[in-house]
């Protein structure tokens, strides 16, 4: 586990990050001060890029903060790593066309 660091507070915290799982920029950002630098990491402390859209609208944003809080590079942040779909899907949704399913 990251070792604890001093909590940073800001003034826009309350800002929705992930929409899908209601996370705010503050939880992000506790978790950056705790020493999660990963978009993977930040995930899995704080649910954030784990619901319907998988990090899809979120996931640019945690990097964005990551840089900001942190000072890493964005080239140097580990991409956050891609997910199956949420619920099988039948291999001939893929081999036939919209109008034959």
């Amino acid at each position: 586990m990251p070792e604890n660091k001093k909590k940073i507070l800001v003034e826009d915290g309350d800002l929705i990050i992930c929409r899908c799982e209601e996370i705010t920029k503050q939880d992000v950002i506790d978790a950056i001060s705790e020493g999660y630098t990963t978009v993977h990491s930040i995930r899995k402390r704080t649910r954030a890029g784990m619901g319907f859209c998988q990090g899809k609208t979120c996931g640019r944003l945690i990097q964005q903060l990551i840089t900001q809080y942190a000072g890493i590079e964005p080239s140097e942040i580990e991409p956050a790593r891609a997910r199956p779909p949420v619920r099988p899907i039948a291999t001939d949704v893929f081999t036939k066309g919209a109008d034959e399913i």
